[in-house]
């Protein structure tokens, strides 16, 4: 076998390899340029969908429906809406709405506007908890859903559960749920402006996201600053915790983009993070509020990426991962993957939402 042959061989294997175990920032299809990419900023401002061509779902249809449990959303629906723990979510290939309730059973499916009248009716026939103080919003990484951020939400609700002493916050995890492989980074961002923003009352918001869920979270402070802030979000910034994020884009993406498979597993959003950074990086905005950032570091361990040249979690190096105005840079002997789930990063960074430093919570 020629040795082009094996090498392009052995850079697919690593692919799928790499697709498999560490599920990090990535993506691409035929190798297309730089500028066959999307615009990063498909979506309006004020975070309504474009119509989709073809698509037949009328906006206040609702269809018939039997309550059925769900599996939350996983990689083909988006949260657009929560009161309470229920949701409003969208499926961009079905080009259908759902409203699933805090079991996660489907309660009614159809148009955006069925699902908000939907969602107003629950609202005004159910009594609400008392009013929220803080919400912490996780959100989850390319390949992942928000089931990868649970130990993030359990050790909250166990601090919670046992502060003595200190002011009683009434604190809410609201764990987000995006198509992070089939939609644009832009359309990931509106989703998560509008969940934000429709939030009960007025809370302060704490944010923690892994890898992919930062650069989502980033995209819609730029928007907030570029397009107009009217319910104030960037004020009601807490604290931050960016766990293994991109956030001056990934050359190991970069690299991968040249193989056919890549974009075809990650669309837009994997080509964003490598060959077309420099087209995302102008619309991302910096929190105005205290932010700590954990990076992973494996190079001293067998699960180093042999392919980057510098310290790395086996996705981002530590150089990509950092951002000027961090509070605190810490890092980890954990692979990229794993960040969100490893005991001491958890507690540290629940530390840290809890106005402490990066260290872990008693």
């Amino acid at each position: 076998m020629k040795p082009s042959c094996v090498c392009s061989l052995c850079s697919v294997c690593f692919l799928w390899v790499f697709l498999s175990v560490f599920a990090g920032p990535c993506y691409s299809q035929a190798v297309p340029s730089v500028d066959a990419v999307p615009s990063v900023d498909p979506v309006p401002p004020t975070g309504e969908l474009p119509p989709v061509e073809g698509k037949v779902m009328e906006d206040t249809v609702k269809g018939w429906n039997l309550p059925l449990p769900t599996l939350g959303g996983k990689q083909f629906w988006t949260d657009h809406r929560w009161w309470h723990g229920w949701k409003v979510q969208y499926n961009s290939t079905l080009d259908h709405w759902r409203l699933i309730d805090p079991n996660g059973i489907r309660r009614a499916w159809g148009g955006r506007q069925a699902m908000l009248d939907e969602m107003n009716r629950v609202m005004e026939t159910t009594t609400p908890p008392a009013a929220i103080d803080e919400v912490v919003l996780l959100a989850h990484g390319l390949f992942r859903s928000n089931g990868s951020m649970t130990p993030i939400a359990e050790e909250l609700q166990r601090v919670s559960s046992h502060q003595i002493g200190e002011p009683v916050i009434r604190r809410s995890v609201v764990s987000m749920t995006y198509a992070s492989t089939r939609d644009s980074i832009a359309e990931h961002s509106a989703a998560m402006r509008e969940l934000l923003e429709t939030l009960p009352g007025t809370p302060r918001i704490s944010f923690v996201g892994h890898s992919l869920g930062n650069i989502v979270f980033r995209h819609a402070i730029g928007q907030w600053k570029a397009n107009g802030d009217p319910q104030k979000m960037l004020e009601r910034l807490h604290r931050v915790v960016m766990l293994g994020p991109p956030n001056q884009g990934s050359a190991f993406a970069a690299s991968l983009s040249r193989l056919g498979l890549f974009e075809t597993l990650t669309g837009s959003t994997g080509m964003h993070l490598g060959p077309a950074w420099e087209k995302l990086q102008h619309s991302l905005g910096t929190p105005p509020c205290p932010f700590a950032i954990v990076i992973g570091d494996v190079s001293s361990s067998s699960l180093k990426n042999p392919f980057l040249g510098e310290p790395n979690d086996g996705v981002v190096t530590v150089n990509e991962a950092t951002l000027e105005g961090a509070s605190e840079i810490k890092t980890f002997p954990v692979v990229h993957s794993f960040l969100m789930r490893d005991e001491a990063i958890v507690r540290a960074t629940v530390s840290y939402l809890m106005g402490r430093e990066l260290a872990p919570y008693p």
